[in-house]
């Protein structure tokens, strides 16, 4: 009994810290560039159910927390249901009853009768705030902790591997990708990582002289202590650089706010090239997590720190730095989640409104009730095939037919 409490501590614990700060955030770019643009609002919610926490303020606003801790929203005055985007009759109908409660004009402080250019921004402005949280998370590790960059030297080369044809050696540097400068080895791993069946042109040092290689990374099965079992491309390169090369650097604050800006921008480039190997077929999709394969994560990485070191000190210092980097990557995540043009995240009402600024008017409810019903399913598909494989990495099935057999 006492291990299993420990392994929600460990594993789930974490996860609903950080992604409550992450929500929180989120919300907060939704209503603050409300509340600048006038934006009557009723609630401000984080987790959903009973309120474990409420308060009015001056303003009218319900500041509320709910027992749980998986999301929240934003309830602006004359919300009539999920979709915050009435049709012109009920917008009409919205107007009608704003104007004989609140009398002529009062209807300019309502959401819905916002210039659509406003309305816009304050959907926009929710994953707008999840990269600002992500760069900033970047930009303090950047400049008080610094990163620790290792070249991307080969130490070994697998026999018979597409590296070994391509003509790598042991005590090569690669410091190039695709006539791309890198100074980490782990931006090597990255790229190959992602280009299954692509060739890719690498810059080599090598006895002081610089040479190109082209190697094609193929589709190999690993197994990862963070991500689980997953599917990857490998050259069969082991990529190890002495302690005298590795070197800490530390940035000033605009340089750390460029490179917050840069690997921020990274993480995004590398999601959009995911998702499209994978609706052109060169991606199984195995990658993709749902909740339990971020509580996993977030559980090794917490494991992680604390193993790092024993010193209860040291152990505190790692795990903040861990789940703050965590967070960062998360929040990346959930705001470009919320960007995909879905009727129900962020993204769709972003394509409602576009449509309202060429059109001049509002689409249609019956477009939009058909455009939520097929936004729900493909959410609760891609949750399905995300939680598939958080199962899949989990060996469930394995662990269940071992009790069946």
């Amino acid at each position: 009994m006492l291990d299993a409490l420990t392994q929600v501590l460990i594993y789930i614990v974490p996860f609903l810290l950080v992604l409550t700060v992450i929500v929180t955030i989120h919300e907060l770019g939704h209503f603050w560039v409300a509340r600048a643009f006038g934006v009557k609002v009723d609630r401000f919610a984080i987790g959903f159910g009973k309120a474990i926490f409420s308060k009015t303020d001056r303003h009218g606003i319900e500041w509320r927390v709910g027992w749980m801790p998986l999301g929240g929203y934003v309830k602006f005055s004359g919300d009539m249901d999920a979709s915050s985007v009435p049709d012109s009759r009920g917008l009409d109908t919205l107007k009608r009853e704003i104007v004989a409660r609140d009398g002529v004009g009062a209807e300019r402080d309502y959401f819905h009768f916002k210039p659509v250019w406003q309305r816009m921004l304050i959907v926009a402005a929710g994953p707008f705030a999840n990269f600002v949280l992500a760069i900033a998370i970047f930009t303090v590790l950047f400049s008080l902790v610094g990163v620790e960059l290792r070249p991307a030297r080969v130490a070994e080369v697998t026999p018979g591997s597409p590296a070994a044809a391509a003509g790598f050696l042991p005590g090569d540097l690669i410091t190039g990708l695709d006539g791309r400068d890198i100074s980490d080895a782990g931006e090597v791993t990255r790229k190959v990582s992602l280009s299954s069946g692509d060739p890719v042109r690498f810059t080599v040092e090598r006895q002081g002289r610089q040479i190109e290689l082209v190697a094609t990374p193929v589709r190999q099965v690993q197994d990862d202590p963070i991500a689980g079992r997953v599917t990857v491309g490998r050259i069969g390169l082991a990529l190890a650089s002495s302690r005298a090369e590795a070197r800490q650097v530390r940035y000033n604050p605009i340089q750390a706010v460029g490179q917050g800006f840069r690997e921020t921008g990274d993480i995004l480039g590398t999601t959009l090239t995911y998702l499209g190997r994978i609706f052109t077929g060169r991606e199984s999709g195995d990658q993709l997590s749902g909740p339990l394969g971020i509580a996993k994560a977030s559980g090794a990485l917490t494991n992680a720190a604390v193993a790092a070191n024993p010193d209860p000190v040291a152990t505190t210092i790692n795990l903040l730095l861990t789940l703050t980097s965590f967070a960062a990557i998360l929040s990346i995540g959930i705001g470009f989640l919320n960007l995909l043009p879905i009727p129900v995240l962020d993204g769709g009402h972003l394509v409602f409104y576009a449509y309202e600024a060429v059109a001049k008017k509002p689409v249609a409810a019956a477009v939009q009730e058909a455009g939520y019903r097929v936004g729900l399913a493909l959410l609760a598909g891609l949750m399905l095939f995300a939680t598939w494989n958080d199962l899949q990495k989990l060996n469930l099935f394995q662990f269940l037919g071992g009790l069946v057999s």
